[in-house]
């Protein structure tokens, strides 16, 4: 228990520095923006949407079903709003956990003594393991690894109990069988319920029933392959092995069959940048680069001295020929690979003498035969004397909740129950790669190549393989120097691992620092990213030099192009942002918000005409396949308001009212709407229905309780069907709301000349000039207003203003 707790104390120090971090990258997406978190969303809605928040059966879907995750992004937001602190605070909390799980998960693997303590802190202080744990959405990974850990212990203790049961339960008394049964097969309920959460997490969850599967046959029945496959298939096979293994492949069948009915029986779209392999026309590149990137994920587990945030787009270039020197790798790969399966599927359990010269080994007073452990029980079921099992007059003897007491847990493993090291070599490989499955392509593509994240759960089966290789290599050490020597260069290793850890927490503290050092890996991604965070910080010169660096390494990226030209609009250079705003859509034809800001440049360039097909051409656009429809959704709105609006001034208002009505059918539920129906009520007053403006005007008013247009046109309303005060009293809450814009007084002020409060209204003239002096329209009414008072001197002055702002108006 020191040993779990230490691992768990080391995991818990070396991510302390997470804790001040900033929401970087996706969590910008999965927590942020995500309508799920929000308490006034029905927390149902977790069941049916994805992971980011977009309904599953939708054809943009993501597809990642992690309902558990989710809930506990909204349990974080529910308790701290979006202060990042307490996020990283569960995160690191996990991880903790799951250090400790992970260690224990171990010790009746190696044993006591160092080889429990290298392999937790290993896992503890990988530096792979931090894009999962510093970036909030990795907690997807550690959750689904904490619940793989807790379904991979209950198995254990499955077997334990079911194999105790089946050799006690000829002699043993009715009761104390039936309840030695009841708790075998409660503890394989219990693994097969975490296990279902654990996919509920994070899809890569239910691998753990092969993991388990692995572990039931090469590590607590010691079989070789020929033998596993008699076990389970043979005429004398074991049945109740063959059951437990039966339950949990028709567990995993079931499982994975529900989770591809409730997305819909579709699998997810990508993009090319994403996977640039899969979207690769020659079967050659395909099968070239698929087989690299298992090997590419390897050699980060062996030596992560290069991360990065992304490994899309040119991250990792294709492999197009035979010649291509990583080609090496691939081949070194799978080599080592066979041969560490092949020495612990094949080889024969009586070399094991070869590692000791036939002579025992004390380690921690312990005596380790061989280096090995005893034989597995015999096919009877009965358990070996020399294996040190309990035996009163022929009958095992149970301790009072039905449990043998050769299978209880001990605080400190015996060595003599140790599994031989290849099954361990064999158990280690299963707990690398099957994890690692769904991720290779080789059932379906995934939206990436690379991703750290991802490999969180896999690093257990290398950390595993890396301290049963150590103490493997420690047994054939026979002097004192060598092996203390070995022991130094673990040391080492694990506080060199601990240092790298600490400094790249450092670069998921905030989004800056994390994109730059992403820039060596993916320039054009992190580039392009950095870009925003510059814009975001106003520094407009560096965001705009970083947005070209991306588009230098890659020159067809939509979203770059548009962010460009987003940049130049917001620098009033509108030539410059629509020729980026074209090219954005000439890369990607459903890239609505190019539409938009392309309709209302050429709009304010008095192009209507063209803007009117731009923002029709936008809202034809479907929203399938799309990675984020909502935003789709609330392009498409805004084009269509935008649309209504144009028509509106040229006083097509039934034209303009049925556009209006096409945008509240199609805005998302996060599109605010209140400028929408503020403007449904204009096009109703204008055509003198005023009721119906009322309506609108007050649903406005609902949607944005201090919206400022809604109240003055509102207030207009009501002075036209005579409620005065009504009226008065929305124009003075217009001018409470924000008493530094002079339209607010220009409105008032027209209505206090309308009831003949004329030094009133020149009072609301004055202050709506001063506070507008540079707005043409404001300017011209205050002179208006003023010369209605009889104030023609400040009448006068105001004209000559307005006639300095727009000389060519007569």
């Amino acid at each position: 228990m020191i040993t779990e707790l230490v691992c768990s104390a080391v995991a818990l120090v070396l991510y302390l520095n997470t804790l001040n971090a900033d929401f970087c990258y996706d969590d910008s997406r999965a927590i942020k923006t995500n309508q799920d978190l929000l308490p006034e969303t029905p927390w149902t809605n977790v069941l049916y949407d994805d992971f980011w928040g977009t309904l599953l059966t939708h054809s943009g879907s993501h597809k990642s079903f992690r309902p558990l995750c989710t809930l506990s992004f909204r349990l974080n937001h529910a308790l701290g709003g979006l202060r990042p602190w307490g996020y990283h605070l569960v995160n690191m909390g996990l991880h903790g956990a799951v250090t400790g799980l992970f260690t224990a998960l171990c010790r009746p693997l190696l044993g006591g003594g160092p080889w429990s303590l290298l392999v937790g802190l290993l896992f503890a202080s990988h530096p792979v393991h931090t894009e999962a744990v510093a970036g909030v959405v990795g907690r997807a990974d550690v959750g689904a690894a904490l619940l793989f850990l807790l379904s991979l212990l209950c198995y254990t203790r499955h077997c334990g109990l079911r194999s105790a049961y089946t050799a006690s339960s000829r002699d043993c008394q009715t009761r104390g069988c039936g309840r030695l049964r009841a708790w075998t097969w409660l503890w394989l309920l219990g693994s097969l319920v975490c296990a279902a959460s654990s996919m509920l997490w994070k899809e890569q969850g239910v691998t753990v029933l092969a993991v388990s599967a692995a572990y039931d046959l090469f590590v607590f029945q010691r079989l070789r392959f020929r033998q596993a496959v008699v076990v389970l298939l043979g005429k004398k096979r074991n049945t109740t092995v063959l059951l437990s293994v039966s339950v949990l492949v028709s567990w995993g069948v079931l499982l994975l069959a529900a989770r591809l009915y409730w997305m819909g029986n579709k699998p997810p779209n990508f993009s090319n940048s994403d996977n640039p392999a899969a979207d690769s026309p020659h079967l050659l590149t395909r099968t070239l680069t698929f087989l690299y990137l298992p090997a590419a994920n390897a050699w980060l587990l062996l030596c992560p001295v290069q991360l990065s945030f992304d490994w899309s787009m040119d991250a990792l270039p294709l492999i197009k020929t035979f010649a291509d020197w990583r080609n090496l790798h691939t081949v070194a790969f799978y080599a080592g690979f066979t041969l560490l399966a092949w020495y612990g599927l094949r080889s024969s359990p009586d070399s094991k003498a070869k590692e000791t010269n036939g002579k025992a080994h004390l380690v921690n007073g312990k005596a380790l035969t061989n280096g090995h452990s005893y034989h597995p029980p015999d096919g009877n079921h009965n358990i070996n004397s020399e294996q040190g099992s309990p035996k009163t007059n022929g009958k095992t003897t149970l301790n009072g909740n039905g449990f043998t007491k050769t299978y209880q847990c001990s605080p400190r493993t015996s060595l003599a129950t140790l599994p031989y090291t290849e099954n361990v070599v064999v158990f280690s490989l299963g707990l690398l790669s099957l994890p690692f499955l769904p991720a290779t392509n080789l059932f379906f593509y995934v939206g990436f190549v690379v991703a750290e994240r991802l490999l969180y759960i896999p690093s257990m089966g290398f950390c595993l393989l890396v301290a049963v290789g150590t103490r493997a290599l420690y047994v054939r050490l026979r002097t004192r120097g060598p092996r203390i020597v070995l022991l130094g260069l673990c040391a080492g290793l694990v506080l060199l691992y601990g240092i790298k850890t600490v400094l790249r927490n450092r670069d998921w503290s905030n989004e800056e620092m994390l994109y730059k050092s992403g820039i060596s890996v993916n320039p054009a991604k992190a580039w392009g990213n950095l870009g925003n965070v510059l814009k975001n910080q106003g520094k407009m010169a560096e965001a705009e030099r970083a947005y070209r660096n991306a588009l230098y390494y890659r020159g067809n990226m939509a979203d770059m192009l548009y962010n460009l030209g987003l940049l130049l609009q917001e620098n009033h250079r509108s030539s410059e942002a629509l020729h980026y705003y074209k090219l954005a859509i000439g890369s990607r034809p459903t890239l609505a918000s190019a539409y938009l800001n392309t309709g209302i440049i050429l709009m304010n360039q008095g192009g209507l005409e063209e803007a009117k097909r731009t923002f029709v051409t936008c809202a034809e656009i479907p929203d399938e396949n799309l990675k984020d429809p909502h935003a789709h959704k609330s392009s498409v709105t805004s084009c269509l308001y935008n649309l209504g609006k144009l028509l509106h001034e040229q006083g097509l208002q039934e034209e303009a009212l049925s556009v209006y009505r096409e945008a509240v059918q199609k805005m998302p539920k996060q599109f605010a709407p209140q400028s929408l129906y503020n403007m449904m009520g204009e096009a109703y007053m204008r055509l003198n229905r005023l009721e119906e403006a009322g309506h609108w005007y007050r649903e406005s008013l609902r949607a944005k309780p201090d919206h400022i247009p809604a109240h003055l046109t509102y207030g207009k309303l009501l002075s036209i069907i005579g409620q005065k005060t009504e009226a008065e009293g929305y124009y003075r809450r217009a001018i409470q709301l924000d008493p530094s814009k002079g339209n607010c007084y220009m409105h008032y002020g027209q209505f206090l000349l309308e009831q003949s409060r004329l030094a009133e209204a020149a009072e609301m003239a004055e202050r709506a000039a001063d506070l507008d002096s540079s707005e043409f329209d404001v300017v011209f009414s205050a002179a208006h207003m003023l010369r209605q008072a009889s104030l023609n001197k400040a009448a006068e002055r105001h004209y000559e203003r307005a006639a300095y702002l727009r000389p060519d108006v007569t």
